[in-house]
């Protein structure tokens, strides 16, 4: 390299420190992590050559501490520093202030991460160097009366957006003009709290959108090329939930025109460094620019993994001075790349995040998937952080097989200790029209309603699931003897509806199941096969949270155990079934709890999540309509409205503006009118 770096810092945490890390030791160079309370014995601690404590947990009191994170590349003679993405990726002001300090700041100059990092800016700008933009305000809207002219002037719906910051936070879909004000408040407010800009635009929300983006490289000596599209539309909150490369929708004349507007773009700031346009993309491929993201992105595997690059090693590289070896006639893309990104987080409360110790965490090892993770076994998910686990990519020879090798590895993947989305990713990847690629960033709206319920299992994959159940759970029934002989008998209920009468017995080791005059015998080890045509269903050692995987009707399977007891649940794909284990002799005498009141779980507001209460909007003995909005909460980063569910009156307020809440913490008691 024209300037040799034998020491980086990387001024991030979690998965995509981890990632910087073994690229740089790959390169032969050391590399300084920094690190807050919640993060001492963090994944990227340990795997970094020095660890440096920068403050407490909440990320504005140690991640976005410039002046600290300065002074502590200068005491450990780090050359450069890397930002990753989030906390201060695109922050100008510290983009200066490392340069200043006379160290090498891996990403671009401050200027163009103004002019880009900027959405009004990146905006003017892209217009005049050619740049199809979509629709909408010339600068900032700072009040309701500008907001509703420039609504009215650009047509509903429209979308409220941050003019600093992305991820989602700071944005709102407004379909009318009832709606904005409330809405354009919570974007400002979400947008202060991120980024410290409550500064925000509006411009037109184009319906049945794809949102597809174009990966840049540019180094010092003026070379620019683009590596090919990353299919972004699977979104949940403007949150990339599932992405892919090359995209399914875009003829190459469609892709040359994209990746020919974004180099234009990146040329009019000077762009270094590598980057991303994010296009909005019709159905008839007429394409809008929406904002340049100069850093690297979450996403990026999918790219490194069809074009067989490392975006880390190249942003490094143009740090350093080279020049890219890269042209672009040689940039061609080969096979298919999806990626999910896994979140703690549960899908069945409208995927609130869920915090707490991973007790069981282990990764799937399958030859087409990649893991990009910042976890182990045992680390914690804090609710300072964004609470995703990792990143899984599966590469294949095309993207059904991408697809495939994916939900396979999702199966396979452990994680006991807070909940998760990984059925609800599965669920997404085995829909009908994701896999004819028929997609918008509203598929997740459309689909699912908010939240995710896993499916109850049909035919013979609940046949399967049924037996296997059956087998398994006497296993977890203390008995004096566990390899006793005699024959035992049980009644599973399934679903808490339909019942099984079965027995159970080992022979010579092995366990035998009865059911319905049908014998299915459970022996050998985990990821042994598992085929219903034999009779027989292998399994081995099972304990909680292990995975049982085999073949069923020559289609491969992955069956998660759970249990409590005598409760067991049993997860494979968007698939889940509930069982429930009794003696037989217990068959006629269970008892039911008596059924609660209609109206005993709407007469409160609980906390959904663990978070900080910013807003109390109700007081003692306010008489409320169904629907009312009566509080808000702020949980990793973003504001979460919290209304009642039925007319009523306020009883009694528990909890203060101010008070950090658990999940489930009570708020406010309600009265019925």
């Amino acid at each position: 390299m024209s300037l040799v770096f034998k020491k980086i810092l990387v001024a991030n945490r979690g998965e995509i420190a981890c990632r910087i890390i073994r690229t740089a030791h790959d390169m032969g160079i050391k590399v300084v992590a920094i690190y807050s309370d919640s993060d001492k014995h963090a994944k990227h601690v340990r795997m970094a050559d020095e660890a440096v404590h920068v403050g407490q947990s909440p990320s504005a009191q140690s991640y976005l501490l410039i002046d600290k994170i300065i002074e502590v590349a200068k005491q450990t003679s780090s050359q450069a520093i890397h930002p990753g993405y989030g906390f201060l990726s695109e922050n100008a002001e510290f983009v200066r202030a490392v340069e200043a300090a006379g160290i090498v700041f891996i990403g671009p100059d401050a200027h163009a991460m103004e002019m880009m990092g900027d959405k009004i800016t990146s905006k003017k700008l892209a217009e005049e160097v050619g740049v199809s933009i979509v629709p909408g305000s010339k600068g900032a809207v700072t009040d309701i009366s500008e907001a509703q002219a420039e609504s009215a002037r650009i047509g509903y719906p429209v979308m409220i957006k941050a003019s600093s910051g992305g991820g989602g936070k700071g944005m709102r879909v407004v379909g009318d003009e009832a709606e904005l004000q409330s809405a354009m408040q919570a974007a400002m407010n979400e947008a202060r709290s991120s980024f410290g800009d409550d500064r925000v635009f509006i411009e037109k929300f184009v319906q049945q959108p794809r949102h597809i983006e174009i990966q840049i490289l540019a180094d010092t000596h003026g070379h620019i090329i683009f590596l090919g599209e990353r299919e972004c539309s699977i979104q949940r909150r403007h949150q990339k939930v599932i992405e892919e490369a090359p995209s399914c929708l875009l003829s190459q004349k469609t892709r040359q025109a994209m990746g020919q507007q974004a180099i234009a773009l990146a040329r009019a700031v000077n762009y270094r460094s590598a980057g991303t346009v994010e296009f909005i993309v019709g159905a008839d491929e007429d394409f809008y620019f929406l904002e340049m993201n100069t850093r690297l992105q979450v996403e990026h595997p999918v790219t490194e993994l069809v074009h067989d690059v490392d975006l880390v090693s190249l942003m490094i590289k143009i740090a350093a001075g080279e020049r890219l070896e890269l042209t672009q006639e040689e940039v061609k893309a080969h096979g298919w790349a999806v990626e999910a990104r896994i979140y703690a987080e549960d899908s069945t409360r409208g995927f609130l995040p869920s915090i707490g110790q991973l007790r069981r965490y282990v990764e799937p090892e399958i030859e087409a998937i990649r893991i990009d993770s910042g976890v182990v076994e045992g680390s914690h998910i804090a609710m300072f952080y964004d609470p995703m686990i990792a990143k899984i990519i599966a590469y294949g020879k095309d993207r059904q097989t991408a697809i495939s090798e994916l939900s396979h590895a999702l199966d396979r993947y452990q994680i006991n200790g807070v909940e998760t989305n990984i059925q609800f990713l599965n669920a997404i990847l085995s829909d009908k029209d994701f896999i004819a690629g028929d997609i918008t960033t509203a598929f997740i709206d459309e689909k699912f309603d908010g939240k995710f319920v896993p499916l109850e299992p049909v035919g013979e994959m609940r046949t399967l699931l049924i037996a296997l159940a059956a087998g398994i759970m006497p296993q977890f029934v203390k008995q004096k003897n566990s390899q006793q002989q005699g024959k035992s008998s049980y009644l599973l209920l399934v679903q808490d509806e339909e019942d099984y009468l079965f027995d159970w017995q080992m022979v010579e080791g092995d366990a035998v199941v009865t059911i319905d005059e049908e014998h299915y015998t459970i022996s050998g080890s985990v990821h042994k096969s598992m085929s219903i045509f034999t009779g027989s269903i292998f399994t081995g050692s099972i304990s909680t949270g292990s995975i049982v995987s085999g073949d069923m009707s020559e289609h491969q399977l992955a069956v998660k155990i759970e249990r409590d007891y005598h409760h067991l649940r049993l997860t494979t794909a968007s698939y889940q079934l509930r069982a429930r284990l009794l003696p037989a002799i217990a068959q006629n005498v269970i008892e039911y709890m008596p059924e609660q009141s209609a109206l005993s779980g709407l007469l409160k507001v609980s906390a959904p999540m663990p978070g900080l209460l910013t807003k109390l909007l109700v007081s003692e003995g306010d008489t409320l309509f169904s629907g009312q909005e009566v509080a808000i909460m702020e949980a990793m980063k973003m504001e979460n409205s919290l209304r009642c569910e039925i007319d009523c009156v306020v009883g009694v307020i528990h909890a203060s503006e101010g008070d950090l809440l658990n999940v489930d913490d009570l708020i406010i008691s309600l009265k019925e009118k």
